[in-house]
């Protein structure tokens, strides 16, 4: 029978499996050796793995947020949640998908805190933000589209390094740290507004906002901003 599927599909599929193997060694054996591991379990030939993972460790642990990332985006949300609610509930839930493997977090958070790394962590916690926003049905196309991405990645980068550390039973304390989190987020925005209608407000909003107000949120995150994601 002849395979059909396109070269894009198999590496696809190759990723999926060699991921799946490697993720019960990254606890004790780290990034680097997992992969190896995997890519041995699977019997994936070396060189379609090369194209699954061509920097090696880094996409292994790249592929394994976006993993997380993909099923956020599949979540379900209840409309009648306040807004606030919505996007607390989104964080806990991202957390809970990569609770089962929280110690190859820890490793991915080692190993994006590496200088030749960090790009690659930015755009990974962007995209997660990417994706909270998408879910709650965010259509800005403006600087907007900037900001709202620019602190939620924020947020959401000190509610993870809160989690990793938390002990507590059912990660209550992550809880609250996620709501409080939230709070200063919303009275940001509620500052925001108020200056908005302030009369300095408005003079900006007549002189150096019409400009800003032009900026547009491209199709696809351009390369250099840490949406872009090559491939």
């Amino acid at each position: 029978m002849v395979d059909k599927r396109s070269e894009s599909e198999h590496i696809a599929l190759a990723q999926a499996k060699i991921l799946s193997a490697a993720l019960p060694h990254v606890r004790f054996d780290g990034w680097q050796l997992a992969l190896s591991a995997g890519i041995r379990e699977t019997g994936v030939d070396a060189g379609l793995a090369a194209l699954a993972f061509p920097r090696g460790a880094v996409d292994l642990a790249l592929a394994f947020h976006r993993q997380a990332d993909a099923q956020l985006a599949e979540e379900s949300i209840d409309p009648d949640m306040r807004y606030r609610d919505r996007v607390a509930f989104l964080i806990r839930r991202r957390l809970e998908l990569a609770a089962k493997n929280r110690e190859a977090v820890r490793k991915g958070a080692t190993l994006f805190a590496l200088p030749q790394h960090a790009a690659d962590g930015a755009k990974a916690i962007w995209e997660t933000a990417d994706t909270i926003w998408t879910a709650l049905g965010d259509t800005s196309r403006d600087v907007n589209w900037y900001t709202k991405r620019a602190t939620l990645s924020a947020v959401y980068s000190a509610c993870l390094l809160f989690w990793l550390g938390d002990e507590s039973d059912g990660f209550t304390d992550t809880t609250a740290f996620i709501d409080r989190r939230i709070e200063n987020v919303m009275q940001f925005e509620k500052a925001k507004a108020q200056f908005r209608e302030s009369r300095l407000g408005k003079a900006f909003a007549d002189g150096p906002g019409r400009w800003i107000n032009k900026i547009k949120a491209p199709d696809g995150p351009p390369e250099d901003l840490p949406g872009h994601v090559k491939g």
